[in-house]
């Protein structure tokens, strides 16, 4: 039975340095994640690379362009998709790939920037 693993090529999207080339046996979507050397990676971005052989493409390489991720304890899932930092604050960005405006990096605990959310946005004080 013939293995099914791509050779795969993951690049750090900030700097377009090579982290690495390795077999993998599935096919990462963006926004998923990737452990790397003990490091957690989101995958940004895939391209595919091909060769045309016996009349025919193969897919010969993947490339995934990936970002540093946070522990995937500091977030929480908003409306089915993770969100980095504290939702209760105003400045989170509701984001999986950034944290806040005004603390990207955070970390959110202690923040002096930190604003609670109006819990009645809509009505008038």
């Amino acid at each position: 039975m013939q293995s099914k693993s791509v050779p795969t090529e993951v690049i750090l999207n900030e700097t377009r340095t090579s982290l690495g080339q390795l077999e993998l046996d599935w096919s990462p979507q963006p926004s998923a994640h990737l452990e790397l050397d003990g490091q957690i990676y989101m995958v940004l971005e895939r391209k595919h690379r091909y060769h045309f052989r016996s009349g025919r493409y193969q897919l010969h390489q993947i490339i995934l362009y990936v970002q540093r991720s946070h522990t995937l304890t500091d977030g929480q899932f908003l409306e089915g998709r993770w969100v980095l930092g504290d939702i209760t604050c105003q400045y989170n960005a509701r984001s999986e790939l950034v944290r806040c405006a005004v603390n990207p990096s955070g970390p959110c605990q202690g923040c002096p920037d930190y604003r609670p959310l109006d819990p009645h946005p809509d009505q008038d004080p």
